[in-house]
């Protein structure tokens, strides 16, 4: 890895604090006050709000793989952010004027597109600043921050959503999106390794004194890659079941008082972040140590957990309780996840597509997450969804005990 000045690298590591801190926000858009919104002003059904965020969300699963290449092409990672959080800004400000069905979907496809560049590109400049040595702690960093922000702009939304509305999380997110522009600018490019940052690895030629890089692998090795491929799977089954938990706790708690709904559905977010925080410390402070498998395990065992402690009561301090436990999963699978990429794709060159392919899979189970617990919700109750959930995050754990491999300190996995 070239030199780079300790000033450049201290910089970049305040850049990528603040980075991660306000993006936290953008890169999710709305995320499930989109639901709340819908369900409380525009007075959508569930069915409705569940068919239309699982549109927006395949919308979103065809740029996965296509902004994981361009991370790993471009030498412009810090420019491509910078135009996915305006982007996702501008599509989130159009929907309270254009609040009509298709009008609706589309100004969150759009946004879930731009979305998609956020996740390789902050893992790979987070590569090729560190390096893969520093990689696993550096996440855990990354995560930290991440959730720092997410508990401040929930904390925000839900403080104000009580005297303004539901509306005012649309002017927070393009507060966030403004300061994370001007945090992506403090990251110096002379800081990014843009060969590491897409997975390759620089070896030693002692004969010749010289440092030789390997070539990119084919793209073939997305489709061949065996852990690969069980990852990307038990990834589908996690979001399967993970995703549509938060939007169904915040419309059981937005029908039971509308007008506390956000500020439920705030503190909800705020509960499950904070302890997200710790979990991602644990992660880039053990994952070297314990492995990454054992830690994935546990997040996946909180799912089915979760789910169906969520059926024994509608109490909203219970409810609120019970989230606590999505902070444990989530700030898990938050940490590990571009840690076992880059695990499995060292040394390929295809680190970002490879991220962007997974998060393929992921969307795909995120969007039929909503639409199932949607029609089950309609039909059979609440209670039925957490439990058709559950015993899908029970086959993820399952999957990924029996046939995934240990990923730390394994070569040619790919």
């Amino acid at each position: 890895m070239p030199a780079r000045s300790p000033d450049a690298l201290r910089r970049a590591a305040y850049g990528l604090d603040a980075t991660n801190f306000f993006l936290a926000d953008v890169r999710a858009g709305l995320g499930p006050y989109l639901a709340i919104y819908l369900l409380t002003v525009q007075k959508w059904d569930q069915a409705s709000i569940g068919v239309a965020m699982s549109i927006a969300t395949i919308a979103g699963i065809a740029a996965q793989t296509p902004a994981g290449a361009l991370v790993d092409a471009t030498r412009a990672k810090r420019g491509i952010m910078a135009v996915a959080a305006v982007t996702i800004t501008m599509a989130c400000l159009l929907l309270p004027l254009l609040p009509s069905f298709w009008p609706a979907v589309a100004s969150q496809a759009i946004s879930q597109a731009a979305g998609t560049v956020f996740e390789p590109a902050l893992t790979a400049v987070t590569l090729g600043i560190v390096g893969h040595k520093l990689f696993a702690r550096r996440v855990g960093r990354n995560e930290f921050f991440n959730h720092a922000g997410n508990a401040f702009a929930a904390f925000a939304a839900g403080l104000t959503a009580y005297w303004f509305g539901p509306v005012v999380v649309f002017y927070l997110l393009a507060a966030m999106a403004a300061a994370s522009l001007l945090s992506v600018l403090i990251i110096p490019e002379a800081a990014i390794d843009h060969d590491i940052a897409r997975g390759l690895d620089r070896i030693q030629d002692n004969t010749a004194a010289q440092t030789h890089e390997w070539q990119p692998s084919s793209w073939a090795v997305l489709v061949s890659c065996r852990p690969l491929l069980i990852f990307a799977v038990c990834v589908t089954l996690f979001h399967l079941a993970n995703a549509a938990m938060l939007p169904l706790v915040g419309q059981q708690l937005a029908s039971q008082n509308a007008k506390l709904g956000t500020t439920l559905m705030s503190v909800c977010i705020i509960a499950a972040q904070v302890v997200m925080l710790p979990m991602a410390l644990l992660v880039g402070a053990k994952a070297d140590k314990w492995g990454r498998k054992p830690l994935f395990l546990l997040g996946l065992f909180i799912l089915p957990v979760r789910a169906v402690l969520y059926t024994l009561s509608d109490n909203a301090f219970w409810l609120l309780g019970v989230q606590l436990l999505d902070g444990v999963g989530a700030g898990i699978f938050g940490a590990i996840f571009p840690i076992i990429i880059a695990d499995v794709t060292r040394g390929t060159g295809r680190f970002n597509v490879a991220q962007g392919a997974v998060s393929t899979a992921q969307g795909i189970g995120a969007a039929l997450s909503t639409s199932l617990a949607g029609i089950v919700v309609v039909h059979d109750g609440y209670h039925a969804a957490f439990l058709a959930l559950g015993a899908v995050a029970f086959a993820g754990l399952v999957l990924f005990l029996i046939a995934m491999p240990e990923t730390r300190n394994r070569d040619e996995l790919c």
